[in-house]
């Protein structure tokens, strides 16, 4: 079910793990922010020198999205667990009873720091198995003694999943991951391959006990029925897919605000509509909701074309059918109500 093979491809889940959504669930789509400190991403990466001023941003745009009925799940990192002001401001906005707090891992300002800082290494998944763990763990810890309650959904930061990521995270007491980026490789910078991956939830990890929830991307264009087998040739040709993208034939198009232009995101979003995708799963970075931290939002104008795009997507997403869904909702459709006590796994050493 989404295991690795030689290399670190991901084969396709068996169609037998995929979630059976009940009809009531219809047709939905969750948002999960990166929720992580701002840093240059232009640099090499660095354990120093990182804010999390822009979380005081956070409650505007929470507004800009309740007002749409969008609630978010904030996958947090280690900076932003640990700041006091930036707890605050996302336990009050966690009030409005529907948004909820996750894990996001970004190993390299994530304690126990037992590792060199490269670019290997930022996929939390390439760690021996054991620091990865005490990584994940030292960072639910903070979690909980941060916001009171215990994470359930977790997302490597750079998607950077491992083969012993699941059962640590079942271990811990997760329920979900949202780790794998649907038809994206990244194996040439050391990280994942997930170019077969698709865009249903399916269960992984041992029996079955993760939900993952791979991070929509469709192919668009008059040639997209080829998908990702024409996708990955066309990246051995100098430019191919940027031609291929402009002449129409094919363009891969994941379900985000950040280099992915409006006119994309829309036919994207009716091609998995279209396609019966039950659960359209979106994304950020919580920096780009403040102007200078991320490439995607540099300026002013930056900041009100990201916003344009979401009140489109949303405006596209109603006339599909598709409404909104808060974390607990999806949990509860893949897989009936969280147990009350004993899942809750301390998250302590192996």
């Amino acid at each position: 079910m989404g295991e690795r093979h030689s290399g670190k491809g991901y084969r396709p889940p068996a169609p037998a793990s995929f979630v059976d959504w009940p009809e009531s669930f219809g047709t939905r789509f969750a948002l999960f922010v990166d929720t992580e400190e701002e840093f240059d991403w232009r640099a090499p990466l660095s354990r120093d020198g990182h804010g999390t001023g822009h979380i005081a941003a956070m409650p505007a745009a929470h507004a800009r999205f309740a007002a749409h009925g969008v609630p978010l799940t904030w996958l947090v990192d280690y900076p932003v667990a640990t700041d006091p002001r930036a707890i605050d401001t996302l336990g009050q906005l966690l009030a409005d009873g529907r948004s909820a707090i996750g894990t996001q891992l970004h190993p390299w300002v994530n304690p126990p720091f037992d590792e060199q800082v490269s670019g290997f290494n930022s996929f939390a998944g390439n760690l021996p198995s054991a620091l990865e763990h005490a990584k994940i763990a030292a960072l639910t810890d903070a979690i909980v003694s941060a916001f009171g309650a215990r994470p359930l959904v977790y997302r490597a930061g750079r998607y950077g999943i491992g083969p012993g990521t699941l059962e640590t995270l079942a271990r811990l007491g997760y329920r979900a991951d949202s780790s794998m980026r649907s038809r994206y490789d990244y194996a040439g910078e050391g990280g994942p391959d997930f170019a077969a991956i698709p865009n249903h939830a399916f269960r992984a990890g041992p029996d079955g006990a993760i939900v993952e929830l791979p991070l929509t991307t469709v192919f668009t264009g008059a040639a997209r029925g080829a998908g990702a087998g024409l996708y990955r040739a066309l990246g051995r040709l100098p430019r191919g897919r940027g031609a291929a993208a402009r002449l129409g034939l094919l363009a891969r198009v994941a379900l985000t605000p950040e280099d992915m232009p409006l006119a994309d995101a829309l036919e994207a979003v009716r091609v998995a509509v279209g396609e019966g995708v039950r659960l359209l799963n979106f994304g950020f970075h919580s920096p780009s909701v403040e102007p200078g931290h991320t490439p995607y939002v540099r300026d002013a104008a930056d900041l009100a074309a990201f916003w344009r795009w979401w009140d489109a997507v949303f405006a596209e997403l109603a006339r599909r059918g598709a409404a909104p869904a808060a974390f607990a909702e999806i949990l509860d459709a893949a897989c009936g109500p969280a147990p009350t006590s004993a899942s809750a796994a301390g998250a302590g050493g192996l």
